[in-house]
C-alpha cells in the first residue's frame, strides 16, 4: 500500500488569498517540473554551482532501488550472527531521518547524536554482543561522530569482538571515512549520492540503511515517494510542494517568518524534528529565512495562541488554530517538504542547498580543544544560585536570584523575536529540560525552540547565525558525573559538549547575539530549579 492521498490544505483565508499570486507565479515560471527536472538555474547564478550538485535528491525513488536488496541481505546475514541491534552514530541529515523512519515504523534504532558521556555510556551499556554500529557521515570528518566510533572500537576490542566486522559505514565516495574505512576492513561500505545535500538525504542510504537494518520497510517508502514524485513535479496550481511554498512565502513577505509544527494525527513520528533542519539550514542566510519551531501537538503554546510573527502548520489535518495542513504518507511528505523548501527558497531570493554559517562554532570548538586550559578554570560565574551557575551576556546584570536574571536576559529579546533554548545535556536521562520550551513559551509570549546539543547545531544552529537576527539564547550546560575518553584524541566526550557550547555561544554573542548560559552543577537539581525559576520570572 502507497498510502494516503498527498495534501496541502491552506485554511486560513488571508494567508490562501496573499499566497494565490505565488502560487501563480510558481506555475507560470515552470518551477515545479524544472527542479525535478533538476534545472540549477532557479536560485539565481551566486546559487548555481552549488545547486548543479544537489538536486539527485528529486530521483532518489528510482536510485535508491538497489539499497532495498542490500540492506535485507546484510540485516539476514547479521541476525543469522545474533546481531540484531543497530546503533546509529550520525549527526544531523545522518541521523533525522533514520529516527523518524524507524520511530513511524515501530523499530528498535539506538541513535547517537550527542556528545554527551552518560548518553553514550548508556548505548555502550546494550549487549555489545548483539551490536552493530552504523557510522554515519557525508563529510567522513564529523567530530561527534569519529568521537563514536572510537570510543566503541575500543568497547568491542575490549570485549573480545572483531571491531571490524561489527562497524558498518555509510558515507560519500572519496571521503576520509571511505578511506579509512576499507585501510581498517570495516565490514560494509554504503557510498551515497555525492550530489545530495545532507538535509535532502532521507531517501539516500544515510536514511535507508540505518532504518533498514532496524527492519523498516524502505521498499515501501520509496513506494510512497514515487507516487509522490508524479504529482510533485508537475506545474499545477493543485501542487501540494506548490501551494505548501507559496503559504510559507506569503507568510513570510507579511512578516510571519516563524513556522511552527505540530504532529495532528499524521500517523508519522518526529517529522517536526527532521523538517526543522531542512527548513532552518536551507533558508535561514543572508539575514532571512523561515524559523521552523517544532511543539508537542497543537494545543502547545506557540502554536495554539501564535502571533503575527508565526504560521501554524498541521502535519496531519487541519486542527485548531492551524492555517496550514499536510497529509500523506512518510515518504511522500519527505519529498513534498524537501520541494516545497527548495521551491521555497526561489521565493525568498536565497540559495537553499548551502550553509554558509554552520562552519564558524566548529571553527570555535575547535580552537578551544586546541588549548583546554580555557575548558576549565577559565570561567567565572556572574552568580551563583544553589545548583546553577550564572553566565550572563552583556548588558544582563547577573546579580540577584536566578529569576531575577532570567527576567532580565528574557526582556532582552526584541520585538517579533524568539527564544532558542539550547540543552547540551542528556537527551534521555535529562528529558525533563525539553519542559521549558512550553512553560517559556507561554510566560514571554515569544516563540520558542528547543534544541539539543550539539545536535541543534546541525541543523537550527545555521537560522541561528545567518537568518533573521532576533534570537536570544539560553544554554544550558551540565556537570558530567562520569566523562569518557575518546580514544587517541587529546580531549574527552564532555571537554567536546563543552568545547561545543562555549564555541557556539563565543560565535553568536559575535554576532551581537545575547547567550545566556546556564551551568548545573547537578543536573537533577539545577533543572528542577531551573524551573521553579522560569516560573517566577513573569
Amino acid at each position: 500500500m502507497v498510502g494516503e492521498e498527498l495534501t496541502v490544505t491552506i485554511s486560513d483565508e488571508e494567508l490562501a488569498a496573499r499566497a494565490a499570486p505565488l502560487v501563480g507565479e510558481l506555475v507560470a515560471g515552470q518551477v515545479a517540473s524544472k527542479v525535478a527536472a533538476q534545472d540549477p538555474t532557479l536560485w539565481g547564478p551566486d546559487a548555481e554551482s552549488e545547486a548543479s550538485i544537489r538536486l539527485s535528491w528529486t530521483t532518489l525513488h528510482k536510485s535508491s532501488r538497489p539499497l532495498i536488496g542490500e540492506i535485507e541481505a546484510l540485516r539476514e546475514e547479521l541476525r543469522g550472527e545474533g546481531v540484531d541491534r543497530i546503533v546509529l552514530a550520525g549527526m544531523g541529515g545522518s541521523s533525522l531521518a533514520p529516527e523518524v523512519i524507524a520511530a513511524t515504523e515501530h523499530v528498535a534504532l539506538t541513535v547517537l547524536d550527542t556528545t554527551d558521556p552518560g548518553q553514550v555510556a548508556d548505548a555502550l551499556a546494550g549487549d555489545l554482543q548483539r551490536t552493530v554500529l552504523v557510522v554515519s557521515s557525508k563529510s567522513g570528518g564529523t567530530v561527534e561522530t569519529d568521537s563514536h566510533r572510537r570510543i566503541f572500537a575500543k568497547a568491542f576490542a575490549d570485549n573480545g569482538i572483531d571491531a571490524a566486522r561489527r562497524i558498518i559505514v555509510v558515507t560519500d565516495p572519496g571521503s576520509p571515512l571511505s578511506e579509512l574505512a576499507e585501510k581498517e576492513g570495516y565490514r560494509k561500505v554504503f557510498l551515497a549520492d555525492p550530489h545530495v545535500g545532507g538535509r535532502y538525504s532521507a531517501l539516500t542510504a544515510f536514511g535507508l540503511v540505518p532504518a533498514g537494518l532496524a527492519g523498516a520497510d524502505i521498499a515501501r517508502l520509496l513506494d510512497q515517494a514515487a507516487a509522490a514524485a508524479q504529482v510533485l513535479g508537475e506545474d499545477s496550481a493543485d501542487n501540494p510542494a506548490v501551494k505548501l511554498a507559496a503559504a510559507w512565502g506569503a507568510a513570510h513577505n507579511a512578516g510571519a517568518e516563524k513556522v511552527v509544527l505540530a504532529d495532528t494525527g499524521s500517523g508519522i513520528t518526529g517529522f517536526a524534528d527532521w523538517a526543522e533542519q531542512l527548513i532552518a539550514e536551507s533558508t535561514g542566510k543572508l539575514g532571512t529565512g523561515l524559523l521552523p519551531v517544532a511543539v508537542d501537538g497543537p494545543a502547545a503554546p506557540g502554536f495554539a495562541d501564535a502571533g503575527a510573527d508565526a504560521t501554524p502548520v498541521a502535519i496531519g489535518p487541519v486542527t485548531g488554530a492551524a492555517k496550514v495542513g499536510t497529509t500523506g504518507s512518510l515518504g511522500a511528505q519527505f519529498l513534498l517538504w524537501e520541494f516545497a523548501t527548495a521551491i521555497a527558497g526561489r521565493l525568498l531570493k536565497i540559495n537553499p542547498f548551502d550553509q554558509p554559517d554552520v562552519e564558524a562554532a566548529k571553527k570555535a570548538a575547535r580552537s578551544l580543544l586546541d588549548d583546554p586550559s580555557k575548558l576549565s578554570g577559565g570561567e567565572t560565574p556572574s552568580a551563583v544560585d544553589d545548583a546553577v551557575e550564572i553566565f550572563a551576556p552583556a548588558g544582563v546584570s547577573g546579580d540577584g536570584s536566578l529569576s531575577d536574571v532570567l527576567r532580565e536576559f528574557l526582556a532582552t529579546a526584541p520585538e517579533g523575536g524568539y527564544l532558542a533554548v539550547q540543552a547540551y545535556l542528556d537527551r534521555l536521562d535529562d528529558a525533563s529540560a525539553a519542559l521549558l520550551r512550553p512553560e517559556l513559551a507561554k510566560r514571554t509570549g515569544l516563540q520558542t525552540t528547543f534544541g539539543w546539543g550539539p545536535r541543534f547545531l546541525h541543523s537550527t544552529g545555521q537560522y541561528h547565525k545567518g537568518g533573521h537576527q532576533n534570537g536570544i539564547f539560553l544554554q544550558i550546560t551540565g556537570a558530567n558525573e562520569h566523562d569518557l575518553d575518546v580514544p587517541d584524541r587529546p580531549y574527552t566526550l564532555g571537554q567536546l559538549q563543552h568545547a561545543q557550547a562555549l564555541g557556539d555561544g563565543q560565535v553568536l554573542t559575535e554576532r551581537g547575539r545575547p547567550v545566556l548560559r546556564l551551568h548545573l552543577t547537578d543536573r537533577a537539581a539545577g533543572l528542577a530549579e531551573l524551573m521553579r525559576a522560569v516560573q517566577e520570572a513573569e
